[in-house]
């Protein structure tokens, strides 16, 4: 689908295909080059399993060897000498402690888990990228606790074929929350109403040329989304569990042609066109999208433009009926989603086409920092979007994304994936095995809260602002992300999710990490998160949760590091008492 953070001359997207070895998709294609490839790495060795790091960052070689278009002929000594690989498959057993306070009574229940993964990176001329991927099995002793497995992690590559031709792909496995009446745990322990396993990857290729001094973009992407069952528990409000997502395939294709100012013309400009389509499964839902538009930037300045564009946009979502019973209630299936009338017509929730038009300013006083914000026209209303992008020394960065994009579920997860860096830190919940809410990266993260907090079926307009901060300082490492989403559901009133029609769910999080090293062999880390949703369903209330995590790490032996960890959940949830939950977990780990 097309990222519509804001409409550049080159929209990236997102695709691949796969299900449970949808990460392993990434992997073998987490070899690609674009320039996107910088990374804040955690100072801690990767004996220690709670953070994605497959190699440390040396203090005295903050500066990464990048590989772009410009420098790609001229790679330095140090990154001939550097290692080009790591590769740190391990193995991870478990013993969990967990109990629920609600009601003034609490059960302790225990189960151990069995985890196995890899944590791997590749840097060299033609290939950057970055896997850390964990499955891990859950065996319960106690009544009601069902054995489970789960699979977590993040992988993100390019890989430059020749010098105009490179491959990018990424995937993400990990859980999300079914539906937003109902309530999303921080630390996600033992067998939870409203968490389901969700699996998104893309692939594609891009060229990059120049022709006769003009230069020229394309790529095609395609992904796959899926997410398995789940059981949503008692929602705010009452009422009967919204029709969740299933899987989707998404294409993307792009072009454009464009100079930029002082390089023929006092101005730069661009023409670019797209197509961008989403089929999802459940009730044959389609998002298509096909434009095409220019582009100018006007310096008014060394470091100060005046940006716009104008165009010409066509969207249409649609969906199909469910089937009915002789009482007209739509059916649906065992594990509680919407069976498709494959006869019915095709449903009509979304048609705008006619101009688009933008209209910002660009500041850009150095390499360092980049603002730029737009408002416009488009989607049949007024829009807003922009970026920050702050990163006064190798050791911190700063991000803002303002953003206003029709989507799906699976589109969004991609949307996010793909704006993760080919090097990166995702903070893995020591509790729970989670990739957690962000990645981070030395020139950027992503925050996949505001997408995983619901799973609707239905595509919607999405706005709204994520900020993320990462800093290496003082010997702690830290990552902080929070952000705001408005979901406007667009369904059909003929159809059975006419409940969902211009509803508007609202989400609003924060999460943070904070980690460093205690001497040589020992290192500690925190995990704090608040999260509030707030679902435009007539009747239903608010949800919030928030929580920590605390752990200890220590090394053993070569290869060997054991764990320490509790934590605490706190779930608040409208027309229901408050549930505190309380967590502990002791395990070992042995990096191969």
């Amino acid at each position: 689908m097309i990222n519509n953070d804001k409409i550049s001359p080159i929209w990236l997207s997102k695709s691949c295909k796969s299900y449970k070895i949808i990460l392993l998709c990434g992997a073998a294609i987490t070899a690609t080059p674009t320039a996107f490839a910088q990374q804040l790495q955690s100072e801690f060795s990767q004996d220690f399993p709670g953070s994605n790091n497959s190699q440390g960052f040396s203090e005295s070689n903050g500066d990464q060897d990048i590989v772009t278009d410009e420098n790609i002929t001229n790679v330095t000594s140090r990154t001939r000498s550097r290692r080009e690989a790591d590769f740190s498959p391990f193995i991870e057993v478990t013993q969990v402690a967990f109990t629920e306070f609600t009601d003034g009574s609490s059960d302790v229940l225990t189960y151990s888990s069995l985890a196995v993964g890899a944590d791997a990176s590749i840097q060299s001329r033609r290939a950057q990228g970055q896997i850390n991927v964990r499955y891990e099995r859950l065996f319960g002793y106690d009544s009601g606790f069902q054995d489970q497995d789960f699979v977590n992690g993040i992988a993100r590559g390019n890989y430059r074929v020749n010098r105009e031709l490179s491959i990018e792909a990424g995937g993400v496995g990990t859980r999300s929350g079914l539906d937003s009446r109902g309530p999303t745990s921080f630390n996600q322990l033992g067998n939870q109403d409203n968490i389901s396993q969700v699996y998104s990857a893309y692939a594609g290729p891009t060229v990059i040329s120049n022709i006769n001094g003009v230069d020229f973009n394309a790529q095609y992407l395609v992904g796959y989304s899926r997410v398995e069952n789940g059981s949503t528990g008692p929602l705010t409000g009452g009422g009967a569990p919204i029709d969740f997502f299933s899987d989707s395939f998404s294409q993307t294709a792009n072009i454009s042609l464009g100079q930029e100012a002082g390089r023929a013309l006092p101005i730069g400009w661009s023409l670019s066109a797209g197509f961008s389509q989403e089929d999802g499964n459940q009730l044959d839902q389609r998002f298509s999208d096909i434009f095409v538009r220019g582009d100018v930037t006007i310096p008014l300045s060394s470091s100060f433009f005046a940006v716009g564009g104008i165009g010409y946009e066509d969207i249409q979502v649609s969906e199909r009926d469910a089937l009915r019973d002789a009482a007209g209630n739509p059916i649906a299936d065992a594990d509680g989603r919407l069976i498709t009338d494959e006869g019915s017509p095709r449903l009509v929730t979304l048609a705008e086409d006619g101009i688009i038009w933008d209209a910002g300013v660009l500041w850009r006083p150095s390499r360092r920092t980049s603002v730029e914000a737009r408002y416009g026209r488009r989607f049949g209303s007024e829009t807003f979007t922009g970026s920050v992008s702050y990163q006064p020394s190798d050791k911190t960065s700063f991000n803002v994304s303002v953003f206003d994009r029709v989507s799906g579920f699976g589109s969004l997860l991609n949307d996010n994936l793909q704006s993760i860096e080919t090097e990166f830190n995702s903070f893995r919940n020591p509790l729970s095995g989670d990739i957690g809410g962000c990645a981070f990266s030395r020139n950027g993260g992503s925050c996949f809260n505001g997408a995983l907090q619901t799973a609707a079926s239905s595509n919607f307009r999405n706005r709204g602002v994520t900020a993320t901060l990462s800093t290496r300082l003082g010997g702690w490492n830290a990552g902080i992300g929070g952000g705001y989403s408005r979901r406007l559901f667009f369904a059909s009133d003929l159809g059975a999710q006419a409940l969902l029609n211009d509803t508007v769910d609202q989400n609003y999080f924060a999460t943070a990490f904070f980690g460093r090293s205690i001497g040589n062999s020992s290192n500690i880390e925190t995990n704090i998160f608040y999260n509030l949703n707030d679902s435009g369903i007539a009747g239903a209330g608010n949800v919030s949760t928030y929580g920590f995590n605390a752990a200890y790490f220590r090394r053993i032996a070569s290869g060997l590091s054991a764990t320490a960890t509790v934590g605490v959940d706190v779930i608040d949830q409208d027309d229901f008492d408050d549930s505190v939950s309380a967590s502990a977990l002791l395990g070992l780990r042995y990096n191969f």
